[in-house]
């Protein structure tokens, strides 16, 4: 019998419905702006569907044109719930959604076991609500795909990069960064943080400090390795949880940023 990861945060992040959560991914697709990029990485935020949803669709939409190429989802994020030394497998067969089940790549997962970092926790995968947001979308755009879920906890940016590495492949791989940025901060200071950070992404200036950016270090391997697959990042969009759905008292930063071959390289 597969071992499923069942949905940990449906019903809390996003709706438990399928019919609902179908629905709602779908309009927040149909409205996000576009933008007529090929990515091979994104950068999506992770919190609640009505805080971030539209920040996150805006990254999402840039697949359409790709959704048929692309087979296999390096999903990388931070863990919130449980403290573990490295980068994390999940150790089962699959995840699910209430949109169905997604197979884990094995063969992404056996080519990264070997690496002293990598290590294999159901644990740290349980609860995780910073993976589990991301599959709704990738359900939603893309169609035959497997996944290869990653928990970043105690771990270097190059490490993570070195991971990334052994996964890189061609246009059939994509890579996804699940991250917000400041958290709890007054409006106009998460602002103001959250451009300088944003910045400095574009710039693939790291490292990302975590009181900056949730996710700052898988978003600081992402840096490395896309300085040296000369990647070009854009931004898509930049708000807050005040910009959506909460005061302005005490904020969380969302951004959504793509990576794509630089074309103007020599």
């Amino acid at each position: 019998m597969p071992v499923i990861r069942p949905p940990a945060v449906a019903g809390l992040f996003y709706p438990a419905d399928a019919g609902e959560l179908k629905q709602e991914v779908q309009e927040y697709l149909a409205a996000a702006q576009p933008f007529d990029l090929s990515p091979k990485a994104l950068i999506v935020p992770h919190a609640g569907y009505i805080y971030s949803g539209a920040i996150a669709a805006t990254a999402y939409a840039t697949l359409r044109k790709l959704a048929r190429k692309i087979r296999r989802v390096i999903l990388l994020g931070p863990t919130h719930r449980v403290a573990i030394r490295g980068i994390a497998l999940p150790g089962v067969d699959a995840f699910a959604t209430p949109l169905g089940r997604i197979r884990i790549d094995v063969a992404a997962a056996d080519a990264i076991r070997h690496l002293a970092q990598v290590t294999t926790s159901s644990h740290a995968h349980a609860q995780e609500h910073a993976l589990e947001v991301q599959l709704p979308f990738l359900q939603s755009v893309l169609s035959d795909f497997t996944v290869l879920p990653l928990a970043v906890g105690n771990a270097s940016a190059a490490e993570v990069a070195e991971v990334l590495e052994c996964l890189w492949d061609g246009e059939e791989t994509l890579i996804v960064i699940s991250s917000d940025l400041s958290h709890y901060l007054p409006y106009a200071t998460a602002q103001r943080i959250d451009y300088e950070t944003v910045q400095a992404i574009l710039n693939l200036t790291q490292p990302i400090a975590h009181e900056h950016a949730c996710g700052g270090t898988p978003v600081s391997g992402l840096i490395i390795a896309a300085a040296h697959h000369h990647l070009r990042p854009h931004l898509l969009a930049l708000k807050n949880s005040g910009d959506t759905a909460g005061d302005r008292d005490r904020v969380v930063g969302y951004a959504a940023l793509a990576f794509t071959e630089d074309s103007n390289r020599d």
